[in-house]
This record gives structure tokens, sequence and C-alpha cells, in this order.
């Protein structure tokens, strides 16, 4: 595939068009449910200041055709528009993949495997396109996923039917063996990130060593699509045949949709590299679910002197503000593309989540932005209000703010990553 065939012309990142459906969205890209019963999604974003915009978003209503799933992302790119773009038309793939390649490994393995496989795959099209494409992109995604107690799926009674060409899952994931194959990253690395090349990362204390997956494995467990049961945190094997199943509905164009019963949790599982950031509003109060990595961060600075690079004026080496990001190939032995990950229950006191750049954040603190648009109920007019208060403040950077509003959360609590003294992460920790 040609650069011009793989990316826009314009030198602006141009996200996938936004469309609406009443309810069925068939898995597409961008694509709005006007009634969908569990959450509301809003998206608007200005170039600002700069001369391009080189920022990109994307989200799927009932990600893996799960009624009330969600996938929410923002990619803000940095020496270039091609990491956000790429991002933005191509990160969902790569998760749904990994999702039915290892359908045993829990959630935050999986956001951070996509990440790596991600990672290979622009430093792929790096080498290919003789440096033309260098850019990278820091990254904010999140995963609303529908689950039971045991953070399995045992509703899933079926093998999911293949979705068409233009869902999720996309005819190129499929057909690209080579980032099969580099997306079999050891789940050893799970959380921590890499440390210089020939070095082998820290290891979380209560992480027992699991096996690669081979390309082979993964190819043909792509081809398979699963199992039909997704990762557990506590024990593994085929759902119980005395658990509540889901009911399945066709919603058209080929795809079947999976209405979970009643009285399973929601969980928000969210990954981040750099300094974009998610933040979910509780009762009120804002709670950040991801961590700003930069060169001004003390275990982020360490982490880069301990791979042999240095830390001036706050970026690395003198050139990046931070610390990790996706892609920026020429630098990938210092800033790495391990993400840090949360993982949320929503409860009813859970009200709504705001992913944005860091031109919104560089103007508003987390209970700033949350005391902003608290009282607005629509989705789409909070992220508007969001984005107007960035470029009234005059930020000087590109923004872009993607808002999702809850409906009736299921009660829970807060399980987030650690990070220690390595800028390591630890085991999570219920907060």
């Amino acid at each position: 595939m040609t650069l011009s065939s793989r990316f826009s012309e314009s030198p602006n990142a141009r996200s996938k068009s936004i469309t609406t459906a009443d309810l069925d969205t068939h898995g597409i890209l961008n694509r709005h449910s006007t009634n969908h019963p569990s959450f509301q999604v809003g998206v608007s974003e200005d170039k600002g200041a700069r001369r391009t915009m080189e920022d990109a978003h994307s989200f799927v209503v009932d990600f893996d055709s799960i009624r009330g799933q969600g996938f929410f992302a923002v990619f803000d790119g940095h020496a270039g528009k091609h990491a956000a773009e790429w991002c933005g038309n191509n990160f969902h793939d790569q998760l749904l993949a990994q999702i039915h390649a290892s359908p045993n490994l829990t959630i935050p393995d999986l956001l951070n495997q996509t990440f790596h496989a991600v990672d290979d795959q622009l430093s792929k099209m790096c080498e290919e396109s003789d440096g033309k494409i260098h850019s990278g992109c820091t990254a904010v995604t999140a995963f609303l996923r529908i689950e039971d107690s045991a953070g399995r799926q045992s509703f899933l009674s079926a093998v999911p039917e293949s979705p068409p060409s233009d869902s999720p899952l996309s005819s190129s994931i499929l057909n690209d063996e080579s980032a099969a194959a580099s997306a079999a990253v050891s789940s050893s690395e799970s959380i921590g990130p890499e440390v210089g090349e020939g070095k082998s990362p820290k290891k979380r204390k209560d992480k027992s060593k699991k096996k690669t997956l081979s390309g082979s494995r993964i190819r043909n467990a792509i081809k398979n699509l699963g199992s039909g049961s997704s990762s557990s945190k506590n024990q593994l094997g085929s759902s119980s045949p005395t658990s509540p199943s889901g009911s399945r509905k066709s919603s058209g164009a080929g795809v079947v949709v999976t209405l979970p019963p009643e009285g399973h949790r929601r969980v928000l599982y969210s990954a981040n590299a750099g300094d974009a950031r998610g933040v979910l509003c509780r009762g009120g109060k804002a709670v950040r679910l991801t961590y700003d990595h930069k060169g001004s961060d003390k275990q982020e600075a360490k982490r880069i002197t301990d791979a042999g690079g240095f830390v001036m004026s706050g970026r690395v080496n003198g050139v990046l503000a931070v610390t990790r990001s996706l892609g920026d190939t020429s630098m990938k032995e210092f800033v790495v593309g391990a993400p840090y990950t949360t993982e949320t229950e929503l409860c009813e006191e859970d009200e709504f989540l705001i992913l944005a750049c860091d031109g919104l954040w560089d103007i508003v603190n987390d209970q700033g932005a949350v005391d902003l648009v608290r009282d607005l109920v629509d989705a789409q007019a909070a992220s508007e209000a969001l984005l107007k208060h960035a470029l009234d403040q005059h930020t000087t950077d590109n923004v872009t703010v993607l808002f999702v509003r809850f409906k009736h959360p299921r009660p829970g609590g807060v399980r987030r990553m650690e990070v220690d003294d390595a800028g390591l992460m630890s085991s999570p920790v219920r907060g």
C-alpha cells in the first residue's frame, strides 16, 4: 500500500467522518447512536493557533458487537500528522484483533499489547517510507466493557460472527500478517516501560510468567475470531453452562449484536502514553484515570537516564517534551510506547468521561473541566463547551475533546495501576 493511498493528502490529520444512526451502528467507526441505552458521545476539535491540525480521534459504539460496550480515543500528533491519523483510523482494529487473538489475557495486558503492536506498525511504516513518516503521537484510550463479577463475558454463548469489511475488525488487519506477528508481545512486559535495547523490563511483583504467542497462533486465532470468551482477572476457562446468556440481535449489514443480560457490571479500562489525559466525573469530583508522561516527571526522567539518554529543559535528549508516545521511531530507545492503565468499575455516581489532548489540559485542570460541563446533559454540547473554553483562553495547541456521558452505570469501585520509583507499574490496588 502506497503512502498516498494510506493517508489523506491534506496537511491536516483526518479522522473518519462522523455519521449517525438511530440505534445500531453496525460497529462502524465514528458512528453515533442517538438512542443508545448506555452512553452518549460528543466530539469537538480545532487546530487552534497552529498552522495545521495534527490531532485525531475515534470511537466505536457497541464495540465488538456487544450492546453497551464502547471504544474511545484521542491521538495528539507531533512532527507531522501521520502517526495520529493512522492511529485514529486503525487503533480500534488493532485492539479488537488482540482481544480475539488472546481471549484469556486481561484487558490491561491486551491494551498494553495493542500499544506495542501499534508502535511496531508505525516504526515499520517509517522504515518503508525512507524517513518520510517520522512523526509520533500521544494517546489516551478507553474501553468500556460489559463483564461478570469474575471479569469474564459468560453471556457469550457462541463464537462471534465475522464483521463486515467496514466494521472495527477490518480486512487490513486480518491480512496484515506482519502486524499480527508484531502484536505478539510477551505479557511479562504488560505494564512496565521498556528500558532500552538489550535490557529486560522490571517485572510486576504479582505477575506469573506467560508464554509469548507465536505469529501463527495469532493469525489462526484472528481467523477463527476467538472462542467467544474474553479476559479474566482471577480465573480463566469456558463459561459456566449455568451462567445467564445474553440474547443476540441482528442489526443489519450482517452484524449480530449481543444483548447482555441485566446485572452485569460495566468496567472502564483506560490506557495512555504521553500527556493526553482521561478524567472521570464521579459524584461531581474529578478522578484522573491517566498519567502524564513528561520530561519534567522525576520517575520518567530516571527511566530515560537509566537507558542512556538525558533530559534537558524538560525535553528528552533536548527534543521531545513527552517521554512516552506511539511512533517517534528515531527516539524509541527512550520515548517508549508502554501505556499506563487503569481499571474502573462504574457506579451510579459516575456521570461522564473526558478524553482530551494537552491543548485542553494546558488551559484548565481536571476539576475545572468537570465543573465547566457537569450541568450539560448533551454530550456534544459538553465537548463544544470545553473546546470553546480552551480557545477563549488562548491555548497555543490543537484541541480535541471526546466526551462520554454515561446512562445508569452499575455500582462498583476503582482500581488503578500505581507507578513505582523506576517508572514501572505495580499491581492494581483498590482506590
